[in-house]
């Protein structure tokens, strides 16, 4: 059978036919390779955008809810800080209703008249043994100047007694106020010492010494105090 047989016209066809089924196959299958290839890139793409988006939406809820905290810290801290702060003010309202009320009885001292003697006696030796000055001022209210002057010879004698040594005493014309609770300022060395034993000045003393221990009889031990003596 001689191989240079030429085709007829039936044969070519058939033999194109194959041809074009031939590269039709192959076209299919490279076509199928290409998507079978390019559906795990895009699942591949597709997982590491996933992985990576739900990355970032954790770290994104991690961080509000960090800031969530630290907002409602800050806001527990400043309803602390208001709510101390409201306490201390209320605290200390009490503490000026006290000492003003203490302020107003002190008015009551000089009513009764022997006690009332008796503080002025003791408040003018007192001040004259801190002073220990020769000559001394004592100023006091207009109304307990004859007392006061009547007080004075025992008073000196006290003094001059324990002492050994003469004092001598001037009342100021310059008076306290009337409205004051009395009692009597005494200066020495030319009116540049001074002991003011007056009872508003007792009772300031009295407040700055005795205010820890008020506060403690009042609102009970501070629960943030770490020393006690």
């Amino acid at each position: 059978m001689s191989f240079n047989k030429a085709l007829n016209d039936d044969e070519v066809v058939s033999e194109m036919r194959k041809m074009v089924a031939f590269i039709k196959q192959e076209a299919l299958e490279k076509a199928r390779e290409i998507k079978v290839k390019a559906d795990e890139e895009f699942n591949i793409e597709k997982a590491k955008l996933v992985r990576q988006e739900s990355i970032n939406i954790d770290a994104a809820f991690q961080r509000k809810v960090k800031q969530a905290d630290v907002q409602r810290r800050i806001a527990q801290s400043n309803n602390i800080n208001k709510s101390r702060m409201t306490l201390l003010v209320t605290r200390q309202q009490m503490l000026d209703d006290l000492f003003a009320e203490s302020r107003n009885q002190l008015l009551e001292v000089s009513k009764d008249k022997t006690r009332y003697e008796k503080f002025l006696a003791d408040s003018l030796v007192q001040a004259f043994f801190r002073l220990l000055e020769p000559e001394v001022t004592v100023q006091l209210r207009k109304a307990d100047k004859a007392v006061v002057e009547g007080l004075l010879p025992s008073v000196q004698a006290r003094y001059e007694e324990a002492t050994k040594s003469a004092i001598k005493v001037v009342i100021l014309d310059e008076y306290l106020a009337a409205d004051s609770a009395g009692g009597v300022i005494v200066a020495g060395n030319g009116g540049k010492t001074k002991c003011n034993n007056t009872p508003e000045a007792r009772l300031s003393i009295l407040e700055e010494d005795m205010l820890p221990d008020v506060r403690n009889m009042l609102f009970g031990p501070s629960p943030n105090r770490k020393f006690f003596n």
